[in-house]
């Protein structure tokens, strides 16, 4: 069989998203390669999620055009995955949540559960196949939404906000995932608040403020010497709206 053809890299080019009558999102243009975790930072306001979802496909932009390597029919939407900062479960038990997008794609029974079982692992949850995922705690409903996430092997995995509002324990956990999927293979392209985190685990950063992507630099290269004054600012917790 054929190997088939990567659906990185992702290009956008002159995006822009309107809302409201408002321009949320200003002639965005940048390409995303397999490898390094990309974090996008910015104020609150600066359109970080948006643009998370106009490069997950949630969103179409208003204009500018947002490109993958793969072809259309080539399976993309499956091979890219989503963890929300509110992440979204059944009212079913967590193993059923992990199975879920498994058995909407046609893997077998016998398959599937090897494989939720495996994530389950994975997440720290083994434990806790049979309980209601709706029961969970922050920490843990967040795990089950990575598990579930990774259960389909994604080629990239977009993460909004993943720890807002988890303790610093729940936040450890998660990043130890976002490790473990990253060294997987997966590209990993996420939205933080927290500065300390971002430092922690990004490779590359883009900095967006007021919808307009104003650098993007390796990470060390960012912390170290911003370009801008607006990254400055806000690397200093002076940028305000």
């Amino acid at each position: 069989m054929a190997e088939r053809e990567a659906i990185l890299p992702l290009r956008l080019e002159g995006v822009c998203f309107d809302a409201g009558g408002k321009r949320l999102i200003e002639d965005v243009s940048f390409g995303l390669r397999a490898g390094k975790r990309s974090v996008i930072l910015g104020p609150n306001g600066a359109g970080k999620s948006l643009l998370l979802r106009l490069c997950h496909g949630l969103l179409s932009p208003s204009a500018g055009t947002i490109s993958w390597a793969a072809p259309e029919g080539a399976g993309r939407a499956h091979r890219q995955a989503m963890v929300f900062q509110r992440p979204v479960l059944l009212r079913r038990s967590a193993a059923a949540n992990v199975a879920y997008p498994l058995r909407l794609r046609g893997v077998p029974a016998r398959e599937r559960g090897a494989r939720v079982e495996e994530a389950l692992a994975r997440a720290g949850l083994g434990a806790k196949s049979k309980q209601a995922a709706r029961s969970l705690s922050g920490g843990e409903q967040q795990r089950l939404a990575m598990a579930r996430a990774w259960v389909m092997a994604p080629e990239v995995l977009f993460l909004d906000e993943p720890t807002a509002n988890l303790d610093p324990a729940a936040t450890r956990a998660i990043e130890t995932l976002i490790g473990d999927v990253h060294a997987s293979g997966a590209k990993i392209v996420m939205t933080t608040h927290d500065l300390g985190q971002a430092r922690r685990l990004a490779d590359e950063i883009l900095f967006l403020h007021r919808g307009r992507l104003l650098e993007r630099a390796e990470a060390a290269a960012f912390f170290s010497k911003p370009r801008t004054a607006e990254a400055s600012a806000f690397l200093k917790g002076d940028l305000a709206w």
